[in-house]
């Protein structure tokens, strides 16, 4: 996907890692029914991808994503039928379902504001950089929506628990960086000026592992959330097996027997 060329967003391919910007700066990044609908496909694309190893979300001007545009999403919906209402709530739903099952790691690096449909596409990603001056929030009953919005309740009490999850659900308010950070929403702080550098090396870092793995990995972080404790060590000591049957499994032995640091290639 080093050629891809989306409409709706930014994005950015070197050294086996994609960085998608959402690229309206001047309004916060507000997403469209256009960006949604390229997001979901190219995140679906990502799963058969041969030339991406880790994706990066980015801020772009100072913030993340503002959720969807006032005027552009939420106008329209007023005046929809039921049934084109729950076709775009399934398409929103969609884009998370395709970040989920990617079959890559996926980071997303916070500035600014991660609201509505932002704050989610932050939770659905794998690991959540943020700067202290970040603010995220699920604001959708500030919008006279319920709170189960594209996963939310069922993806973020897995992430913070459930009732710091319940609080901000039914609340709307915003959590503040250092809250994120406590609870685990984030995984780290940076400050502005060294948040993208910090993601990247993040990326790299995951990038030179064995990413054949990172799949399984998660893979099984997401299916066992289904799953009893029973099952799901049957399930990881099936991945595992799968895994040792790779060439990186072997090239990381070798590595240790010559006291080397193991180079992986991802097969």
């Amino acid at each position: 996907m080093a050629g891809h060329k989306p409409v709706h967003f930014l994005w950015d391919w070197r050294d086996r890692i994609a960085v998608i910007r959402l690229n309206r700066p001047e309004r916060k990044n507000p997403l469209t029914f256009d960006s949604y609908a390229e997001l979901r496909d190219t995140f679906r694309a990502l799963a058969h991808a041969r030339d991406v190893d880790v994706v990066v979300i980015a801020s772009n001007g100072g913030n993340f994503c503002s959720g969807g545009d006032v005027h552009d999403i939420i106008g329209p919906l007023v005046g929809m039928e039921m049934k084109d209402l729950l076709a775009f709530t399934r398409m929103t739903g969609d884009l998370v379902k395709a970040m989920i099952g990617c079959g890559r790691p996926v980071i997303s690096a916070v500035d600014g504001v991660a609201v509505g449909a932002g704050a989610i596409m932050a939770m659905a990603s794998d690991l959540r950089l943020a700067t202290p001056e970040a603010v995220c929030a699920f604001l959708f009953t500030r919008v006279g929506l319920a709170g189960c919005d594209m996963g939310a309740c069922a993806m973020l009490p897995r992430i913070i628990g459930q009732g710091r999850a319940a609080e901000l659900l039914y609340t709307g308010r915003s959590m503040r960086a250092e809250e994120g950070h406590a609870w685990g929403f984030w995984n780290a702080l940076h400050p502005a000026a060294e948040l993208e550098d910090a993601a990247l090396a993040l990326a790299h870092r995951l990038a030179a592992g064995p990413v054949f793995a990172h799949g399984i990995t998660k893979t099984q972080l997401n299916q066992e959330w289904n799953m009893g404790l029973e099952q799901a060590i049957e399930a990881e000591a099936q991945a595992q097996a799968l895994c040792m049957q790779t060439r990186d499994f072997e090239r990381a032995y070798r590595a240790f027997v010559a006291k080397e640091k193991p180079v992986f290639e991802g097969d």
